[in-house]
């Protein structure tokens, strides 16, 4: 069949609209029909190069829709259902998923080769076979993907609010839940208040820190995270430490979660500086896999035992905390309608992250045309 997607050819140059051919599903996979699309700052990875992808790629990795088919021995949906995609895949079997670590299976290594196992490109064009980010490629308007990438959600949960739960929602939650583990009576801060972080805004209020200090430079972005929790708001991180200094009587912040668009060793120091003893500092944003972005004082670490953690997927089990999260979102509990701050269409994807970089949106959400 064919299929309209959005693609990178090459870093640093614009999206490209293209009509491709979909192979249909093989043993183990299924053909979605996405619906909705999250525009997410790891695509910008991606198009700028910072992550290298196998190019061309049809990008996107935040998705939700419906399964059209199912290819043989396929057990986890069928045909009908209304499905969350997992940026990561979860075989089940692994070491990492068999422990409880699904964010990091095994299956996940080929992500930015696009392909399912074989390997196998389902999705062909012009320039022979293309992959799929993480296996999804979500700005098309289908996939044919592996069964270890989707979730089943309930029918009458919006799909348009639901597929942020893809990726942003519990990688920022899970951040402040599971990575940090933050306490009732906690002071957490979160720097970079965008799709990732305004959800670790979230996650840490709900978890129970008494403080939550937001730190952006875009007034539109605090005043987002203080609606949805947190308790004060700095455009630096030199602004909030006479705060979580006064706050904490000088003990400091318990963590640091750093979900800024583009980590910076700066950024890392900031956070380090504002927790204190036996405070955990919680890597969430990315950079070019060269780049050194951890540059502190290995003394003061083990003097005041601090840590430092990196964060994949928010420490999430996506076949089970998808449908939490979502259960949280049904209670009122969590919010995600409020998240979105404007749809695109598939044309309008060079568009949608223009206004991502310049900061104009919480999240932006691409709706596909059938």
């Amino acid at each position: 069949m064919k299929t309209k997607a959005a693609v990178v050819y090459e870093p640093g140059k614009p999206i490209e609209i293209e009509e491709l051919d979909l192979d249909g599903p093989k043993a183990g996979e299924v053909l979605i029909r996405y619906t909705y699309a999250g525009l997410c700052h790891s695509d910008l990875h991606i198009m700028h190069g910072d992550l290298e992808a196998r190019l061309p790629m049809v990008i996107g990795h935040e998705g939700a829709g419906i399964i059209e088919e199912v290819g043989p021995g396929v057990t986890r949906v069928a045909a009908g259902d209304h499905v969350v995609c997992s940026f990561i895949p979860n075989c089940g079997v692994c070491r990492y998923c068999a422990n409880g670590q699904q964010s990091i299976c095994d299956m996940g290594a080929t992500i930015l080769e696009g392909y399912l196992p074989g390997p196998r490109f389902p999705i062909t064009g012009s320039r022979g076979d293309y992959g799929a980010m993480c296996m999804l490629g979500t700005f098309s308007q289908y996939g044919t993907i592996h069964q270890n990438s989707v979730v089943k959600v309930d029918d009458d949960l919006p799909l348009d609010k639901a597929v942020l739960v893809g990726c942003g929602v519990p990688t920022g939650w899970g951040s402040a839940v599971n990575t940090a583990d933050v306490k009732p009576g906690d002071t957490a801060v979160v720097i970079g208040v965008g799709g990732i972080g305004i959800n670790a805004v979230q996650g840490a209020r709900y978890a129970g820190a008494k403080n939550v200090i937001a730190i952006d430079p875009l007034e539109n972005k605090r005043e987002k995270a203080l609606e949805l929790g947190a308790t004060h708001a700095f455009a630096t991180a030199a602004e909030a430490m006479d705060a979580v200094t006064d706050m904490t009587r000088g003990q400091m912040a318990d963590s640091a979660i750093l979900t800024v668009g583009k980590m910076e060793a700066e950024v890392v120091e900031e956070g380090f500086n504002l927790i204190g003893k036996g405070g955990s500092v919680v890597i969430t944003g990315l950079n070019s896999i060269e780049e050194k972005t951890i540059q502190l004082s290995g003394s003061v670490l083990t003097l005041f035992r601090k840590n430092i953690k990196g964060s994949l997927f928010g420490d999430c089990n996506p076949t089970t905390d998808i449908p939490k999260i979502l259960g949280l979102y049904q209670s009122g509990d969590l919010k995600l309608d409020e998240l979105i701050t404007k749809t695109y269409k598939l044309e309008e994807i060079n568009e949608g992250y223009d206004d991502l970089q310049a900061g104009k949106n919480i999240r932006g959400v691409l709706v596909h045309e059938h």
